[in-house]
């Protein structure tokens, strides 16, 4: 938790749900990554950002939200990701708050919709019905009891369209997908943008917002939220995968060599899905997109 000039945030991370089925080329049954979602308040009022996805995380969420005791008014949702948003509804029900995110993330947003039989329900139970209704706010600005909350979009990062909550007077970015924090980073739709390259021009821009705390979309909770500490190792870990990608001839050999060099990181599954589509392309270069990232995730 920290405070400054009469606002504060704290954060809630939900673990990930089962998967459904299928096992890790180690043997490890596949799983998910911990979705980490903070709570901006102030002494009557408040906001959430990217509230998970399943109903029970919901429900662990809203309570913890609950406890806080305050008016929930907005609920922000930084980038399109399923993971990150399709329990929206049922907290912006609950709590009778807006739902608020960029155009490029409400566009993105359409496409994990579109991908829940193929996908995120063929993974993952206990996902709600989730209708977008989310909206735009003038100038990706929004307040909190006079505060500044400032929408801000830094292109692709794991994924189009991604934005991060910059929140001055905290000196505070709620940096969802660009920034990781001890989990493994989705590496698979580098594949659409031609590499890396964009995810670290968006980690670029985090840094420049000059941020003390970041909280990370994925992270371990025994962690702290620094933001250099965070920044470096979010690059570090984009500057491995290109070193592997160059001398690792296979999908298991790129996965087993990440994980002899982060040995502690969360979120396997994510890994393989990722190294499974980057070398599904690879070996396939004449299928369709799409279909190999799916199928990294099943």
């Amino acid at each position: 938790m920290n405070s400054t000039k009469s606002i504060t945030y704290d954060v809630f991370v939900s673990d990930p749900p089962p998967h459904n089925d299928g096992l890790l080329p180690n043997g490890e049954p596949k799983g998910g990554s911990p979705v980490a979602s903070t709570l901006i308040y102030g002494s009557e009022d408040a906001v959430l950002t990217d509230p998970a996805f399943t109903a029970d995380q919901a429900q662990a969420l809203g309570d913890w939200v609950g406890a806080k005791d305050r008016n929930v008014i907005d609920i922000f949702i930084t980038h399109g990701h399923g993971d990150h948003w399709f329990a929206a509804g049922l907290l912006a029900e609950r709590f009778g708050a807006r739902v608020v995110a960029s155009a490029g993330t409400i566009e993105q947003m359409q496409v994990s919709v579109a991908l829940r039989p193929s996908l995120w329900d063929k993974a993952y139970p206990g996902i709600p019905p989730a209708p977008i209704t989310a909206v735009t706010v003038p100038n990706n600005r929004f307040t909190l009891e006079g505060h500044d909350l400032v929408i801000v979009e830094v292109g692709h990062s794991d994924t189009d369209d991604t934005t991060v909550l910059h929140v001055p007077d905290l000196e505070l970015v709620v940096a969802g997908d660009v920034i990781y924090n001890g989990a493994h980073l989705y590496l698979g739709e580098s594949v659409t943008v031609g590499g890396l390259d964009p995810w670290r021009e968006a980690i670029d821009k985090v840094e420049a917002l000059k941020p003390r705390h970041i909280v990370a979309g994925h992270q371990n909770k025994q962690l702290d939220d620094d933001a250099q500490r965070t920044i470096s190792e979010t690059r570090q870990y984009l500057d491995d995968a290109d070193e592997l990608l160059r001398t690792e001839t296979t999908a298991v050999d790129f996965f087993n060599a990440k994980i002899e060099r982060y040995p502690n990181h969360l979120a396997r599954t994510v890994l393989w899905a990722g190294a499974s589509a980057i070398y599904g392309l690879r070996e396939h270069p004449e299928e369709d997109v799409g279909q190999i990232l799916v199928a990294g995730w099943l």
